[in-house]
């Protein structure tokens, strides 16, 4: 299904009837991988709606260049709105679809009744990380080699196997064959493979950034949402330690709980979807 919002065009995979359900996908991932969970999701009476991000193939890579946090998460209230959602609605989130999902919540709160997040905590954690936790800064290299415009050549090279790496290295021992292919799809093109390594140069380093959207980038690097937030962390994610989730339990609000998923990494609503079904399905209902 392709859904009009903020004047571009998103491809959304879509199951199920009923209060809607939002999913948001990260790098390097694509909306298929959400396909177990919206399966248990219809099941249960959800409306599962997850769309390919801004830049993302089939969807639309944006005309204005614009890949910053705030951009995704002015996205994602769009799309409730484009989708007819009420505000019985729930937004979930995985690696750049987490902070996403956070900033909606943030930005429209009358929308969602629940929030969940996997594999980037919400608030300060991952940022205190980077400046504090060596291991961390180490995992996290990758974010700052995307910063160099060599780092096109190298990601698409070899039919993209800088995405085999991350995937191995990030979720070890778990054959995701056919969620790489899938995201592969998603970013063959160069110029969406560009649009994805724009998240990180908007965050990071010299991407663009709206103006219009000053006021809620703040917002979203101060405030944690208010409703109810289930946070999941896989227990061997090899992009963000277990550590980092553990630090962000302790800084938690009362409305915040923070759980750890053992045998997974930091694809867990792949490598566990029972189990992380079970927890979605226990937070929303």
């Amino acid at each position: 299904m392709r859904v009009s919002a903020r004047g571009m065009d998103f491809h959304c995979l879509t199951m199920g009837s009923g209060p809607l359900a939002l999913l948001l996908h990260g790098f390097p991932d694509s909306a298929s991988s959400w396909i177990p969970l919206m399966q248990r999701l219809a099941d249960r009476g959800w409306s599962a709606v997850a769309p390919y991000m801004r830049g993302y193939a089939p969807s639309a890579v944006p005309p204005d260049g614009c890949f910053q946090t705030a951009a995704l998460a002015a996205d994602a209230v769009a799309l409730h709105e484009a989708l007819g959602g009420g505000g019985d609605a729930v937004i979930i989130g995985h690696d750049w679809g987490a902070p996403a999902a956070y900033g909606a919540a943030v930005l429209a709160p009358e929308r969602w009744r629940r929030v969940v997040g996997m594999a980037v905590p919400p608030g300060p954690a991952v940022g205190a990380a980077l400046v504090g936790n060596l291991e961390q800064l180490k995992r996290s290299w990758y974010m700052f080699f995307f910063q160099h415009p060599l780092s096109d050549l190298v990601v698409g090279a070899n039919d993209l196997a800088y995405i085999d790496m991350l995937w191995a290295d990030w979720s070890p021992g778990f054959d995701g064959a056919a969620a790489v292919a899938a995201t592969k799809d998603a970013l063959r093109d160069p110029a969406n493979l560009a649009a994805a390594l724009g998240y990180y140069r908007a965050t990071l380093g010299v991407g663009k950034k709206d103006p219009a959207l000053a006021d809620l980038q703040a917002r979203m690097g101060s405030e944690v949402p208010t409703q109810p937030l289930l946070y999941l962390h896989g227990a061997n994610d090899g992009c963000i330690g277990r550590e980092v989730a553990e630090f962000a339990a302790g800084l938690a609000p009362a409305n915040v709980e923070v759980r750890i998923v053992g045998g997974a990494g930091h694809f867990l609503q792949l490598e566990q979807s029972d189990t992380v079904a079970q927890h979605v399905l226990g937070w929303i209902s």
